[in-house]
């Protein structure tokens, strides 16, 4: 396994176990852009949830079917508009709202099927982010940002007092807030747009 394949691996599998934890049992969840259905196969199992997962990849879906996940094949703004408000309790986006073309229509939608998202994203206020621009000069790249500037699929990074600015912005209100590091350890809300490397938010809409 390639640098990059691996810090994909512990990218992936960093957020999964919070985010997992947050969803109360017999949950009906939704992941847009669900990837090999882990997540999804684990609170089917573990928390007797009803799933569902929308995932663009064709050998994602194909690990997503192997592990008996209901899955959409195809863009996830194109498949979450197939159901109805309301439809699920969660909703789940995880380290791929930066990879959106319009992030605050996703949020929206998630809102919209779903009576609370949570969704997780690289923070680009972390301090190895924000050291490695001023010393280098160049796009930072580490275990959460493993792309170079040329091939990343990332088009909208933000920080978590961005993200929360959106919030307020678009009227959402924000049900809590979680903040971890590479090394999978959580960390306090003291300095988190400093200390966060990932940031996760659970929204529900209303003030």
């Amino acid at each position: 396994m390639s640098w990059t394949e691996s810090a994909a691996v512990a990218r992936r599998r960093l957020d999964y176990q919070v985010m997992g934890d947050l969803v109360p049992e017999g949950s009906r969840v939704l992941d847009l852009g669900c990837g090999d259905g882990e997540l999804l196969a684990d609170l089917q199992a573990n928390r007797r949830c009803q799933v569902r997962g929308i995932e663009i990849d064709p050998a994602h879906v194909r690990n997503c079917i192997q592990r008996g996940i209901p899955v959409y094949h195809g863009d996830m703004m194109e498949g979450i508009r197939h159901y109805r408000d309301g439809a699920f309790d969660l909703v789940i986006l995880s380290q791929t709202l930066q990879q959106t073309t319009d992030p605050v229509q996703v949020i929206h939608e998630m809102l919209r099927v779903g009576q609370r998202a949570i969704i997780s994203f690289p923070n680009f206020g972390w301090w190895r982010t924000r050291l490695q621009l001023l010393f280098t000069g160049r796009m930072p790249r580490h275990r959460l940002l493993p792309y170079q500037w040329y091939n990343t699929p990332n088009v909208h990074f933000c920080t978590i007092r961005d993200f929360r600015a959106l919030c307020v912005q678009e009227g959402l209100s924000v049900v809590r807030e979680l903040y971890l590091v590479p090394e999978a350890r959580r960390v306090g809300p003291f300095m988190a747009n400093w200390r966060a490397g990932l940031a996760i938010f659970e929204l529900r809409n209303g003030a």
